[in-house]
């Protein structure tokens, strides 16, 4: 949720003029606005849930809109329920609030019968099977991970509205790798997947918006159907929208402007899944005129919470690419965040784990202790650690609340126990005995993971008809499996007791008291195949929303090695080093004295770390006049160019990156940053064979040269060399 308190419900008679007296004063513009194009930069924290929902509520209860005749979309079905929720807290009913492909799907099978004939196809819960059979009909094998990673391309592909026929063009152009197949194979197992689709008869989520997409604009009678429907448009966490959503937008807008729109491009992290900021950061442009509203005053997390999270995501590369506002805390203060280092990952876990357990005991919600980490690779040591301490603790991204087996059987035993529920019993009393029948207990159970998740689940079911009965005493089974059949078919669970374990992709939206952010390394955070400016900068925005998912307190911790008694290879995240001040020291790379050289007969001259002064014992921190302790002091942006280029000039000679030059002189290049060949010439590594071969086009990188248009150019000159 975007606030700490839910709101009291309003009278469903309400005066306009009362909706708005709840706001801040950027919120009640964004809720007053007069009908047309609305962009709403909210930053992490500011209500932009509740500035929408105010908004919606403002329009239906001043006269310019019936509910029914707006439309409302965001990505998750849990933020759809929400909103849902808070609108009937605001008086107002019937207003669509669904995801993209909720929304789609209920349009697909309305229309399906005039625009196709017959009923819709069956949409596959996964594509593994089918990507699997395409495979094998290609003569191809491969692991289910393996499998997983094809799936995902497939969806990239199709979000981004390419075909078997375009594919391998867009995604040699975007740098894509799908795992042991060249972009040629891939668009080969993309077409076989269609031809099992279609000898299955069943379509997959994508082709849900697709076909969505193909009747809309087939069909001129049906888009005006749509449009004639639907008058008010509201697209939150827009900037995660992909091509083919937008293209679908585009389609049920029309020529009409009544659209609000609101994101926040400094929360950008989906673009591995074709999610691009460029349709919220460009949104005036399509709408001349368009209304911008920022929300920069954050209700969720403490001043020191909050400075933290302006240092990390202030950077020039950030700021230029996003247009992220600085967040004005608008909570108490509360104490500073800690960064901890550790000697390896299982002490971390350990330390975490006993810290949490010492929150817990001293009287701290489970439910509000979250640990985020990178990788869901990084889990399985702080869930053996939370186990050993005896902490509950639920893994987030894995099966629905209502779709997990002790919840569709708990259900199933309310259900049968309504008809004869004769009110003897407090409500809570009576579904506690019902659902003991699925495996509820007073006491939960000594042991944790599958077993503990268990109880947990049946427990909030326990807690949910206290809640029930405490703001309807009147309220009995009937009324309590009436509410879960609302909350299930909506996907808003209850909340469960447990230390919530989360990637920090599935912590987006979410927020705690306490988070402990581990692993915050370099490798991780960035993770190390984040390669290029882009990626980079979302790796970064990954932090920021980790760090703003705390209320109160922030911990984070990082380990310099993976296992006890490993080399301490690792340093603290790059991403950190702007909050020294904050974090103290160690926030950024400290200096070590790193083991001598063995001795050799011929006597060097001593060299220097220009960052700590240690001495220099290996060739490569010679070439770069740092030891490896040390970060370096180039400009990322550069950097990043540089081995761009480098990569593409490599490939073209069908030769490994280091031949063309190595990592330590392209340190150095971007280090010193060399204005001219003479300049180039007195760094070690570039001899004159590759001064001549390179010089001109590293001097054109240095100065601000497109990597890929000196690639496309030294490229044209070999052709035209060889013919």
């Amino acid at each position: 949720m975007d606030e700490s308190d839910e709101e009291p419900p309003l009278s469903a008679a309400l005066h306009p003029d009362e909706i708005l007296q709840r706001l801040d004063p950027e919120q009640r513009e964004v809720a007053s606005a007069p009908p047309g194009p609305l962009c709403v930069l909210a930053g992490a924290g500011t209500g932009k849930t509740r500035a929408i929902t105010h908004r919606i509520a403002y329009a239906v209860h001043s006269g310019v809109q019936q509910p029914q005749r707006i439309l409302a979309v965001t990505f998750t079905a849990r933020a759809a329920g929400e909103m849902r929720t808070r609108l009937r807290s605001l008086g107002v009913q019937g207003v669509q609030a669904r995801t993209f492909h909720a929304a789609a799907l209920r349009q697909l099978h309305y229309f399906w019968p005039q625009a196709i004939g017959g009923a819709a196809p069956e949409v596959m819960s996964v594509k593994a099977p089918a990507v699997a059979e395409a495979a094998s009909r290609l003569r191809l094998q491969f692991d289910r991970t393996a499998i997983r990673d094809l799936a995902a391309e497939i969806e990239w592909s199709k979000v981004n509205l390419l075909t078997p026929q375009t594919y391998a063009a867009a995604a040699r152009e975007a740098r894509r790798e799908p795992p042991g197949l060249d972009p040629t194979a891939m668009a080969r197992l993309l077409e076989a997947y269609e031809d099992v689709k279609a000898a299955r008869g069943v379509i997959d989520f994508e082709d849900v918006l697709l076909l969505t997409v193909g009747i809309l604009e087939e069909r001129d009678d049906i888009a005006r159907t749509v449009r004639s429907q639907y008058r008010q448009f509201v697209v939150d966490e827009y900037q995660d929208v992909n091509a083919l959503q937008q293209r679908l937008l585009d389609l049920w807008v029309g020529e009409r402007d009544d659209v609000t729109v609101v994101g926040d491009p400094a929360q950008t992290i989906y673009s591995f899944t074709g999610a691009s900021p460029k349709h919220l950061l460009s949104f005036g442009s399509r709408f001349p005129g368009a209304r911008t509203v920022r929300l920069v005053r954050n209700y969720r997390s403490s001043p020191q919470i909050i400075q933290l999270a302006n240092a990390v995501i202030a950077s020039a590369a950030t700021r230029s690419r996003t247009a992220s506002v600085a967040l004005t805390a608008q909570g108490e203060a509360g104490p500073p965040p800690l960064l901890t280092t550790y000697a390896d990952d299982p002490a971390e876990a350990a330390a975490v784990a006993e810290r949490v357990r010492q929150l817990i005991a001293d009287g701290h919600p489970a439910a509000e202790i979250a640990v985020l980490f990178r990788t869901n690779g990084q889990s399985e040591a702080i869930e053996s650690a939370l186990a050993g301490a005896g902490v509950p603790y639920l893994v987030r991204g894995g099966e629905r609340f209502f779709a997990r087996k002790e919840v569709r059987d708990a259900i199933l035993l309310l259900r049968g126990a309504a008809r004869s529920d004769d009110g003897s019993k407090p409500l809570g009393h009576i579904s506690r005995d019902v659902i003991s029948g699925a495996g509820w207990s007073p006491e939960p159970p000594t042991s944790g993971g599958a077993t503990r998740e268990r109880w947990e689940s049946l427990n909030a079911l326990a807690a949910l008809a206290d809640e029930l009965a405490a703001g309807a005493p009147e309220a009995r089974l009937p009324e309590l499996v009436a509410e879960l059949d609302r909350r299930a078919a909506e996907q808003h669970a209850p909340a469960v007791q447990g230390v919530t374990l989360a990637s920090l992709h599935a912590a987006k939206g979410l927020e705690w008291d306490t988070v402990f952010l581990i692993g915050a390394s370099d490798g991780l955070i960035p993770i190390s195949l984040a390669e290029g400016v882009d990626a980079l900068e979302e790796e970064r925005r990954l932090l920021y929303v980790g760090v703003t998912r705390a209320r109160r307190q922030l911990f984070l911790s990082w380990a310099g090695a993976r296992n006890p008694g490993g080399r301490a290879s690792r340093r603290v995240s790059r991403f950190l080093a702007p909050a020294e001040a904050i974090l103290g020291s160690g926030a950024r790379a400290a200096a070590t004295t790193p083991p001598r050289a063995r001795r050799g007969p011929k006597v060097a001259t001593v060299a220097h770390c220009r960052g700590c002064g240690v001495e220099l014992t290996s060739a490569a921190q010679r070439k770069t006049g740092r030891c490896d302790a040390c970060p370096p002091d180039y400009d990322e942006a550069l950097f990043e160019r540089l081995r761009a280029w480098r990569l593409g000039v490599a490939r073209q000679a069908g030769v490994p990156a280091f031949v063309v030059f190595t990592d330590a002189t392209l340190t150095a290049i971007a280090e010193r940053e060399p204005a001219d060949e003479a300049a180039l010439a007195t760094i070690s590594g570039v001899g004159a064979r590759k001064l001549g071969q390179y010089g001109s086009d590293l001097l054109a990188v240095l100065g601000g040269a497109d990597p890929e248009q000196l690639l496309e150019k030294r490229s044209a000159a070999t052709e035209s060399v060889e013919s």
